[in-house]
């Protein structure tokens, strides 16, 4: 149990860690063409994150948190401060710009939707079943016979 919120904890450290240098690689330029790493990174980050959070913890509610974080912080990154400073805009009179934070923004947000979307729900293994009892379903001595039901075992 332990060892599951410490997990859980790091992901979700990482995921912030993740989600502000992908804010501020945003503007990345290469002499004068705009470099989208931050798009790839927030697609990237959000499903990697949110698969790797499903899987250390077990739970699909505690897959939702890496893409809050995100979205907290891609949120206040998108509000200026009293001071005017704003670290995702609208791009101004940039194009360039303006498509990059969208993308990133909107295939960020996508990419965080399609990880949640295939998340599925592990089956808890019950008494008595095969997978509690670490056992096969079907017996090798009598495979028809156990892949029956009840009322009808041991008919063919």
């Amino acid at each position: 149990m332990t060892r599951r919120v410490l997990a859980g904890v790091l992901v979700l450290l990482l995921a912030a860690a993740c989600a502000i240098v992908e804010v501020f690689y945003l503007p990345l330029r290469a002499g004068s063409v705009l470099v989208p790493l931050s798009v790839v990174a927030a697609v990237a980050g959000n499903l990697v994150f949110t698969r790797a959070m499903h899987e250390l913890t077990g739970a699909i509610w505690a897959a939702f948190l890496p893409g809050a974080v995100w979205l907290a912080v891609i949120g206040r990154s998108a509000i200026a401060r009293p001071e005017g400073d704003l670290l995702i805009t609208d791009g101004g009179a940039s194009t360039q710009t303006a498509v990059v934070n969208l993308a990133f923004l909107l295939l960020g947000s996508l990419a965080l939707a399609f990880a949640l979307g295939t998340l599925r729900r592990r089956p808890r293994p019950t008494q008595g079943t095969a997978a509690a009892l670490g056992t096969s379903r079907s017996s090798p001595v009598e495979p028809a016979v156990a892949d029956q039901p009840p009322e009808t075992a041991g008919r063919t």
